[in-house]
């Protein structure tokens, strides 16, 4: 694997965003620079990065826009939202459990929201992977911060 197969830049298509909480907005800043730190991505079929993301939602579809640091599209290609429809769904839910809990629930009790937390967490990361596998080489760290930035895009106000 090159050390060129990375993302260098992500922008989220955020034209459906009305606003979005503190703790929201926090999530999808670290999100970006932890990937941005590190991790790999190695469109199918595509010229070595770095690469440029455009990530976004259309007509229930991802949307990876691939470009070149120049931003001179490579290659874009898209994925079905309903595989991960679900687990969005329940990651959001568990969420906000996670933090109501925190103001009043027993440390025990925190403990397993946040590892359920984790858990769908992981399981999307997962699922992420899987679905891009023909389209493009990601590894575990690099889902787990693209299915943040996902549900990012899933808040709608």
């Amino acid at each position: 694997m090159s050390d060129k197969q990375k993302i260098v830049n992500v922008f989220l298509d955020e034209r459906s965003v009305v606003r979005r909480s503190a703790s929201v907005e926090h999530e999808r800043k670290v999100a970006i620079y932890d990937l941005l730190e590190k991790n790999r991505f190695a469109p199918s079929d595509t010229p070595d990065g770095p690469y440029n993301l455009h990530l976004g939602i259309e007509e229930s579809r991802l949307v990876f826009d691939v470009r070149d640091e120049n931003d001179a599209e490579l290659t874009r290609f898209t994925l079905p939202l309903s595989p991960l429809r679900s687990i969005v769904r329940d990651y959001f839910l568990i969420c906000d459990s996670y933090y109501k809990s925190i103001q009043t629930a027993s440390p025990s009790r925190i403990e397993a929201i946040d590892m359920g937390r984790r858990g769908l967490h992981n399981e999307g990361s997962e699922v992420l992977r899987e679905r891009l596998a023909d389209k493009a080489d990601i590894d575990h760290n690099t889902a787990r911060r693209l299915f943040t930035l996902i549900c990012v895009l899933h808040i709608r106000a």
